[in-house]
């Protein structure tokens, strides 16, 4: 049996690559940005199996990806990015994950450090009873079965129509906070079911609102199209499809795995369910999958109306403008090299550089913003997608810092006492709707994002715009 990581191939200080045919049927390489440190992280568990396995599918076009913040997932690596031909390749929910459309979204305010500091637990205290938090806590929404088919159907659009928020927040959303190709038909009525109250609300896990200050600018000229300075404070908010998400996925791999005997697909690891992308599976689970990845858009804004509410009602600003939002756990269409593929990102953000055409108004001339939040308590990063993320990684980049430690293993090692304690003598407030939330999502039980973030910058992925750091934190 291959030992994966030894059978690794270092190209450079930031690639490591296994060759085609190191594993059997493997049809491409797999490749993945890490630095030596990283690379000894990763390793301990099955990413790079999974990286390997990755590169057996039908279709797949280039090399199977995986990011310096990759960890073990379901099918592929969290931190995976994948591209397959359009005409001729899969689509994988594991490739999306369960949490579709899991996306991080950045907010300005006109404040600083200082003249926030004040009333910095007031305004944590408000955000915490704002914004509903935790699995299974229901939502700030109540909708009748039109609105939600819209929900599904016109995602952040949808929201702004409906009063939370203006036109001009769908000009700082990837994709204008719409997939064009949401099918609400093909989400069953138990995913429906499990979404119906949790429209408005957060979530557990490793979901958060963070209030940042802006510590370092290191692109002047990016950071001043963003709408970012020195010293100022943002507000970050990570969240998803809830469980509307998480039950697409699950539907259609029962679904997928049914269906791969007729399209004679043989899979090395059966969480790397697949069908053709032009299959009617394929068609309904994008359908659904865009629908899901739609209401988590919507979610988003709808959270961006209550920390603007906040902010208004304590601090007397005018609606706070937006960033921009990312989206994790998606796949798309997309060109690269004269070729139409279906880009799969699980854990990875799109990067797009300068000039590309999906991009609006200033991020054509500077480039999409990458926004990479840290473990709690640890920095987080404002990135512009690189040139290099077009050739190496179908415009691809990290997400975040990665988990190194388990939810199981961060809860049997800490108390939650001692991370609040820890935290607030570096100055950082925290709220939480369980001490679960805090041991789970402590700050070690992550990968240095500061790391991460130095790998894809030399890669060429993507350039440091910002560095953010924490002054209170709301977790689920």
């Amino acid at each position: 049996m291959v030992n994966i990581a030894d059978a690794m191939q270092r190209l450079d200080e930031w690639r490591w690559e296994l060759p085609p045919g190191s594993l059997a049927g493997q049809r491409a390489p797999a490749r993945l940005f890490a630095d030596a440190r990283l690379f000894k992280q990763i390793r301990l568990d099955e990413t790079l199996q999974q990286l390997g396995n990755v590169a057996t599918l039908p279709g797949l076009v280039g090399a199977s990806l995986a990011m310096p913040d990759a960890h073990q997932g379901y099918g592929f690596p969290i931190g995976g990015v994948a591209a397959f031909d359009a005409e001729r390749g899969v689509v994988s929910p594991g490739g999306i994950g369960f949490d579709i459309n899991c996306g991080v979204r950045l907010i300005a305010s006109p404040m600083s450090g200082d003249e926030l500091k004040p009333r910095l637990r007031e305004t944590l205290e408000d955000l915490f009873r704002r914004i509903p938090a935790g699995v299974g806590r229901g939502g700030a929404m109540k909708l009748n079965a039109g609105e939600y088919r819209r929900v599904l159907k016109d995602g952040a659009r949808w929201a702004v129509q409906a009063g939370f928020g203006s036109d001009s927040d769908l000009d700082h959303i990837e994709v204008g906070g719409r997939m064009a190709d949401a099918d609400p038909d093909q989400v069953s009525e138990r995913a429906r079911q499990r979404g119906a109250d949790q429209l408005g609300s957060r979530g557990g896990g490793n979901h958060f609102v963070e209030i940042q200050l802006v510590e370092s600018i290191f692109d002047e000229e990016a950071a001043a199209a963003f709408g970012l300075r020195a010293q100022q404070v943002v507000i970050s908010l990570h969240t998803g499809s809830r469980g509307l998400g998480h039950q697409v996925c699950s539907d259609h791999i029962r679904v997928m795995d049914q269906a791969m005997r007729r399209w004679d697909i043989n899979v090395p690891d059966r969480q790397l369910v697949c069908v053709p992308i032009a299959s009617p599976e394929g068609r309904s689970y994008l359908g659904a999958m865009a629908a899901a990845a739609n209401f988590a858009f919507a979610n988003r804004q709808i959270l961006t109306a209550a920390v603007r509410e906040t902010f208004r009602r304590l601090h007397g600003t005018e609606p706070l403008p937006l960033i921009y939002d990312v989206a994790h756990n998606i796949a798309q269409f997309e060109e690269h090299g004269g070729r139409r593929v279906l880009v799969h990102r699980k854990g990875a953000t799109r990067a797009f550089p300068a000039g590309r055409g999906e991009l609006s108004g200033i991020y054509r001339r500077v480039g999409q913003p990458v926004l990479i939040p840290g473990s709690m308590g640890s920095a987080s990063w404002v990135l512009a997608g690189g040139g290099a993320a077009i050739a190496e990684s179908f415009a691809s980049c990290c997400h975040g810092a990665g988990r190194r430690m388990s939810r199981t293993q961060s809860q049997k090692e800490t108390r939650a006492q001692d991370v609040i304690q820890e935290l607030e003598a570096r100055g950082i407030l925290i709220r939480a709707a369980s001490r679960k939330g805090i041991t789970e999502e402590k700050p070690n039980a992550y990968k240095d994002v500061d790391a991460v973030v130095e790998v894809v910058h030399q890669a060429g992925l993507a350039r440091k715009v910002a560095r953010l750091v924490p002054l209170a934190v709301v977790k689920g």
